[in-house]
């Protein structure tokens, strides 16, 4: 029912719409009960041999010819207006979706599959979509025909009218039963759906990877196993949902035939009234439009159920909790670049603290490096500087203030970041370049290219700053992709610099050469550079050595080779031959 709720929230929107919906469908069904009557009159013009009255007869076929074409007109309106109002909720369904996966934390991002997600702003909208269209066209008509022909039954003959009432709330019942015996199948589909997209996905952006491990064959039989698991599941719930028609159908064609027995004994007798044969004719036909409702709905019950399964996941996604509005905290202008911990403690799963205790402070201006083995914390601190997660206790400090009582926006700015995996998205370069800083000059942007030594590649693209680059700019290489980036961050000019492995794709010369750039650019601003290769973090003001969270050990790198501790031994193991 909660989503039933939610959906109505976006209908709401388009409620002019869906009033001139239900006008065109009481018009269509209004004048489309009107022709049994004139059927029933014809009939009754045509008594026997030589009794027949055409005069009549064909002004009831007129009137009939125009009200048909009346009632085609009426009924496109109304699948006209009905398919506008569904198309614009799907829109603002997916809008609010796609803003709602902008302001998720990124630990709820970072738990969910991303193809999921995926999923839910693409097969799971367009399932609620289809549903949707389907439940107003079926809905509005079936309403207005339910009420009408009851309405024009109770007029001709009040006792027979009674048989269909008291016999209709088996076809309600029969599909109320079946369709939550199949509401919990068409669930289990669409989460399997979403797993199996979260898989398509994953293989195909990592095709370079399935093939340079010959993983095709596995990856076929894991993909086969998951899409056997979907297909058993679909099965389940089509064959549910498919039970739905046939059976209602059965009980309205039981309420057809009762309504004929008790309409047969009216006519040949004076039980329960008077009846002619044309006012039969005209009462089976209502008995059939009665009925035919039932049979529409249950006809799409399979659709409506796969909507609400769909609308469920949406919903869910929707009520997530969202990073908390921060328009009202302060916003910093001038950043000296001054950061300190204080006694942070940190931990993904609460089973497992990663950070305890974290005090370190930085000068403004100054170079930390940051490194370790795999796991140890290192780009956790990165996360929690930037706010991508929330401190468990203590508190992280930019220049005196805690970044808490900082806007979150606002904070970000301060901090250019160039990330190991280098991310660029379908584009010219230029705009990929300009992504930070949307207000800086072409000017500017070729300055920054040229002091990361991203200019010379450039200029032989084939449109230069104006080349178009594809999916996931497979046209480059990965290390121009990453110069690229390093690009993006110094046309951003940040008062603080975060370097996460930001050379690792990078040869050795264009590394010398990005490292005399980093050089320019760190020159009085506060940066940290998280490296596993060492070679480029000999010349920080302060080397951090992190081990399960904690800092085991920090100094300058003359300082900690020195000491012949953890780093000596990690810096050994990777310039010494063993």
């Amino acid at each position: 029912m909660n989503t039933v709720k939610n959906l109505l929230r976006y209908i709401r929107r388009y409620r002019l719409m869906l009033l001139l919906a239900l006008l065109c469908a009481v018009i269509s069904v209004g004048f489309s009960l009107y022709i049994p009557v004139l059927v029933g009159e014809a009939i009754d013009y045509m008594l026997g041999k030589g009794m027949v009255d055409f005069g009549e007869v064909g002004r009831v076929v007129l009137i009939m010819l125009i009200l048909i074409t009346l009632i085609a007109v009426f009924r496109w309106f109304m699948d006209f207006l009905s398919s506008v109002v569904s198309a614009r909720v799907v829109r603002d369904l997916r809008n609010d979706l796609f803003r709602k996966t902008n302001t998720l934390p990124l630990r709820d991002i970072d738990s969910r599959a991303h193809g999921d997600l995926i999923s839910r702003i693409t097969n799971d909208v367009e399932a609620v979509g289809d549903g949707m269209t389907q439940v107003i066209t079926k809905l509005f008509s079936g309403i207005v025909t339910i009420v009408g022909t009851l309405i024009f039954m109770l007029m001709i003959n009040v006792w027979i009218a009674l048989v269909v009432v008291v016999l209709t709330p088996l076809s309600v019942l029969v599909a109320a039963v079946i369709g939550k015996m199949c509401a919990k199948s068409f669930r289990e589909q669409q989460r399997l759906q979403g797993e199996i997209s979260s898989y398509v996905e994953e293989i195909i952006g990592n095709q370079k990877v399935v093939k340079s491990f010959s993983y095709e064959e596995r990856s076929q039989a894991e993909f086969e196993k998951q899409n056997k698991k979907l297909f058993k599941a679909g099965l389940r719930a089509q064959f549910a949902g498919a039970l739905a028609n046939p059976s209602t159908r059965f009980v309205n064609n039981m309420v057809y035939a009762a309504t004929g027995i008790a309409g047969a004994l009216t006519v040949v007798s004076a039980f329960m009234g008077t009846l002619t044969i044309g006012g039969l004719s005209c009462f089976l036909t209502y008995a059939n439009q009665y009925t035919k409702p039932f049979n529409e709905v249950t006809g799409v019950l399979t659709q409506i159920q796969t909507a609400l399964a769909a609308g469920e996941r949406i919903f869910n996604t929707l009520s997530a909790e969202s990073e908390p509005d921060e328009s009202d905290k302060m916003k910093l202008d001038n950043v000296r670049g001054e950061l300190e911990f204080k006694n942070v403690r940190f931990s993904y799963s609460a089973d497992k603290e990663l950070i305890k205790n974290f005090s370190l402070k930085v000068k403004s201006g100054q170079q930390v490096a940051i490194v370790g083995p795999t796991g140890c914390g290192k780009t956790t601190l990165i996360n929690l500087i930037m706010r991508f997660y929330e401190t468990l206790d203590g508190e992280i400090l930019l220049d005196g203030i805690s970044t808490k009582g900082i806007n979150r926006d606002n904070l970000r700015q301060k901090f250019g970041m160039v990330l190991q995996d280098s991310w660029l998205f379908s584009g010219t370069i230029m705009d990929n370049l300009r992504y930070g800083n949307p207000n800086a000059s072409d000017e500017e942007i070729i300055a920054a290219a040229k002091m990361s030594y991203a200019h010379s590649f450039i200029r032989k693209m084939p449109d230069g700053y104006n080349t178009k680059l594809n999916e996931n700019a497979e046209n480059l290489s990965a290390g121009q992709k990453q110069l690229l980036c390093i690009a993006r961050a110094m046309a951003l000019d940040p008062p603080v610099l975060i370097l996460d492995e930001a050379t690792s794709s990078i040869d050795t010369l264009t590394e010398i050469r990005v490292q005399k750039a980093f050089k320019k650019l760190m020159k009085g601003r506060t940066s940290f550079i998280v490296a596993h290769r060492l070679s480029t973090i000999k010349e920080s003001d302060i080397i951090l050595v992190m081990n399960d969270g904690d800092i085991i050990e920090q100094g300058t790198h003359d300082e900690l080779l020195k000491s012949k501790g953890f780093y000596y031994n990690l810096y050994n193991s990777q310039f010494i031959d063993s």
